[in-house]
């Protein structure tokens, strides 16, 4: 339920078709939409559901565009993709006929734990993908046989199952969705980094923030004696002499519980040091993008397409004001082109405000639902653009952007209406700034 376009999907009917499962595949995207992870399926078959003899493949079951409620019954399973609606009536259809809904995360880390492998697994609001590539490569560093899987962009992670041997260790960026099917399963990771925890999808969660700290939760409800429950308040702080190539007081606490978490797996100080003062980042969170035109110009412009919330927001601007080293320290208070807006979740902005006055020159707006509020708000006294595309954004931050200015995409809300995913969106800005060389 849910083939997606991130790639997971697309993995997971791979594996399964693979183990010799007969599968129907459904999702509320047409065969247009789907057609990226369509054309990966039929590289193993000749067209959709008419497996070639080489591939060894069973015939596969498309219902696309729509559910069916006649697809959640008589079936041994249910394999419900991350973010599909807790007042599904399909997923309701499944349960009334006792089949199992299963998440293919959950279902791997089940897997893996009854095979003698041990998981990490890293959840929060913000800094989980941080986090969780930082332990990966320490792990990784230190020679330990480590796989890195969740919510990974284009991995499947049901699909390392064949890797997987006795007294492997695998890390786990897990999100409330993915945590889900953990809490149906009733199992947590033997090491659960917990990074911090902020309001966030209350519009999935129906306005209900017990139950998106409940879904959370469920990385350490399970927990057994002797697993290590390792959260942000808890981890002492990292060595003020460590220098970091992230920007932003965030990025020192990410480091933090990575170094914690590694401690914990005995992995020796000068390697835990060595990985974390040399990690650039991950892509799409306060990434610079290195674009040799703009770099002449004196300008630097960083991409954080993964800011989805005020918070993240609002951390950006923190990392990227005036006294810190990103900046450079060329220019007064006000040295931020910052775009921002999209598709509003029900959260509340008030508090991120202040630091939009303090540190922004300029804002250019992107169109949504959260823009519209944003505007609806008593804006603080500085100019705002309205852009009609994310082109025309970059545009306009190229000609009010001056020497030892920043140029920010940290949009503080999701992607939906202009772009497919916040991946998307980052890949777009990116190719804009390049592109407008």
């Amino acid at each position: 339920m849910g083939l997606g376009l991130l790639g997971r999907g697309v993995g997971d009917v791979k594996f399964l078709a693979e183990q010799g499962a007969a599968l129907t595949v459904t999702d509320l995207k047409t065969e247009k939409e789907l057609a990226p992870s369509l054309k990966k399926l039929r590289r193993s078959q000749s067209e959709v559901g008419v497996p070639t003899e080489a591939s060894g493949l069973k015939p596969i079951t498309y219902h696309l565009g729509e559910h069916r409620l006649a697809d959640f019954r008589d079936r041994d399973f249910i394999l419900k993709a991350a973010g599909v609606s807790l007042r599904s009536p399909f997923i309701a259809e499944a349960k009334k006929n006792k089949i199992p809904v299963l998440m293919s995360t959950a279902l791997f880390a089940k897997f893996a734990q009854e095979l003698g492998a041990k998981i990490i697994g890293v959840t929060g609001t913000r800094g989980k993908s941080t986090t969780t590539q930082l332990i990966y490569e320490i792990l990784k560093t230190d020679h330990r046989r480590i796989f890195l899987g969740g919510n990974v962009r284009g991995v499947s992670t049901l699909a390392l199952l064949p890797k997987i041997h006795a007294g492997d260790w695998v890390v786990l960026e897990l999100d409330s969705w993915q945590l889900q099917g953990f809490g149906d399963l009733k199992i947590s990771p033997e090491i659960a980094v917990f990074t911090n925890f902020f309001p966030d999808h209350l519009n999935y969660y129906g306005g209900d923030l017990e139950k998106y700290y409940a879904d959370k939760a469920n990385i350490f409800k399970y927990q057994k004696p002797g697993d290590w429950l390792v959260k942000g308040e808890e981890v002492q702080i990292l060595p003020a002499d460590w220098k970091l190539k992230m920007p932003g007081e965030h990025n020192r606490q990410n480091a933090a519980l990575a170094k914690r978490a590694a401690e914990i797996l005995g992995v020796p100080a000068p390697v835990i040091k060595k990985v974390i003062t040399n990690f650039g980042g991950v892509p799409g969170r306060l990434e610079l993008v290195r674009s040799p035109s703009w770099r002449r110009r004196g300008i630097k412009v960083y991409n954080d397409t993964t800011s989805t919330t005020p918070e993240a927001l609002g951390a950006a601007l923190g990392a990227l004001g005036p006294t810190s080293s990103a900046s450079g320290g060329l220019r007064g208070a006000k040295s931020i082109i910052l775009i921002l807006g999209g598709a509003d979740k029900n959260l509340d902005f008030a508090g991120v405000l202040p630091l939009v006055k303090k540190y922004c020159r300029a804002v250019i707006l992107l169109p949504g639902t959260g823009t519209d509020r944003f505007l609806a708000s008593q804006l603080p006294s500085f100019s705002a653009f309205e852009a009609k595309t994310l082109r025309e954004a970059v545009s306009e931050a190229k000609k009010l952007a001056r020497r030892g200015d920043l140029i920010l995409f940290s949009p503080g809300f999701a992607s939906f209406g202009l772009f497919k995913n916040e991946f998307d969106r980052g890949a777009q800005f990116n190719r804009a700034i390049l592109k407008g060389q």
